[in-house]
């Protein structure tokens, strides 16, 4: 098995027999992983190799407990042939979510399911060095602890918030002053091979790939969080933009409102519907007297967070529905814009917005519907994620996993 590891995680540059033979083996995986369980027959026709090499490099994988022999298929007549799957419990995978106020990491096999989870919730994101010294250090602790022999580990996903440039492993918004890229920075830290990635976007993935029907292959996840951004799949596949700044849904220019933007420019999307927004308008709302049952955390000088104002209007808070559903009215207004662009066969809504359920997806979809093309809208399905707050960085793992095997 260590030369298999020694292949993926070095991608040797030797172009002789082994690297070759070493090829065809991770081809072999990648059609197991999409395919599940085959014979070698099928596999010598779908890849083209002899059956003599394809039965020799088939064993060699049963052999480094990587692939399993399952036995003998059922036929209606002659020889029976053994099938073969992937065996999950060899090879793994990590994906990492540092999000705002929480670090979440789980483990995850090659097959996609998730084995080991962990969150520490004792974490601020700043843009400062002593922040990046505890997130690798939060990573180290969770690969010593997670039970899992870290030489099995062939890769480590890191999704963050804000733009992140994907192919060469930076983020934009965060840990910027260094002159090497995020990714750099937490292999040599870490020692295993780390891909960077943006948080929507893997998020995204993990929505399309657990929850899309057979038939979808063009999607869009709406994220309603403190920010607004969305990820887009297009024929299967993530849509970065040339440099992956793809997704910037938020930062529209929308509105004519000369509120300054966190990007600095005015009347974008998220000065209206964003969670922070909300939050800002919930406070200015309840400073001139309006009635609302979270007027007691106002006066308390406590935060009203986003969550706050949810809960609010799901215990029936007149003003906390009457924000959430001006939220989305707007933000509907703007996914018109957006079907009638990329005409996805779902809309999946995710984030803190999410969770009020009716009085956000209503007003949502009857905006939509009002400013869309009837024939888009009609064939475009909306649904709210039903996936946790783990869904990023099992997201971000199997973006690593296909990465690693050239999916």
């Amino acid at each position: 098995m260590s030369s298999l590891i020694d292949f993926f995680n070095n991608q040797a540059t030797d172009k002789g027999l082994s690297h070759k033979n070493n090829l065809i083996k991770r081809n072999i995986i990648a059609y197991m992983v999409t395919n599940g369980e085959v014979t070698l027959a099928e596999l010598t026709k779908e890849l083209k190799i002899s059956i003599p090499t394809m039965t020799k490099l088939v064993q060699e994988l049963v052999d480094e407990d990587i692939v399993s022999d399952l036995g003998k298929v059922e036929t209606s007549g002659g020889r029976r042939p053994n099938v073969y799957g992937l065996t999950c419990s060899t090879l793994y995978f990590a994906g990492v979510h540092v999000g705002r106020d929480r670090m979440t990491c789980v483990i995850t096999d090659m097959q996609n399911n998730m084995v080991y989870e962990s969150v520490y919730d004792d974490f601020e994101l700043t843009d400062r060095e002593q922040c990046l010294d505890s997130i690798c250090s939060n990573i180290n602790k969770f690969l010593d602890e997670c039970g899992y022999d870290r030489s099995k580990i062939l890769g480590l996903g890191v999704c963050i918030v804000g733009r992140v440039n994907t192919s060469e492993g930076r983020s934009f918004h965060y840990f910027t002053s260094f002159d090497e890229s995020l990714r750099e920075i937490i292999e040599s830290r870490v020692g295993l091979r780390v891909l960077v990635e943006n948080d929507t976007r893997a998020r995204c993935y993990a929505e399309y790939h657990f929850s899309r029907s057979k038939t979808e292959s063009n999607v869009i996840y709406l994220h309603l969080g403190l920010g607004v951004a969305i990820g887009i799949v297009s024929d299967g596949k993530l849509y970065y933009g040339k440099n992956g700044f793809a997704g910037e849904f938020g930062h529209i220019p929308f509105f004519d409102n000369e509120k300054i933007c966190f990007c600095g420019k005015k009347g974008c999307l998220e000065t209206e519907v964003s969670g922070i927004a909300i939050e800002e308008k919930m406070n200015e709302l309840v400073r001139n007297g309006a009635n609302t049952i979270l007027r007691k955390r106002y006066e308390a000088k406590e935060q009203i967070h986003i969550n706050d104002i949810v809960n609010a209007a799901c215990n029936d808070d007149n003003l906390s529905i009457e924000l959430i559903e001006e939220a989305g009215e707007k933000v509907g207004k703007a996914v018109a814009f957006l079907i009638n662009i990329f005409n996805p066969e779902s809309v999946i809504v995710g984030g803190n917005l999410a969770a009020a359920g009716d009085y956000i997806m209503l007003p949502l979809k009857s905006a939509t519907n009002k400013y869309s093309l009837s024939l888009v809208y009609k064939d475009t399905k909306f649904r709210v994620s039903k996936l946790g707050a783990n869904a990023n960085a099992w997201g971000v793992a199997m973006l690593m996993r296909n990465l690693v095997i050239g999916l």
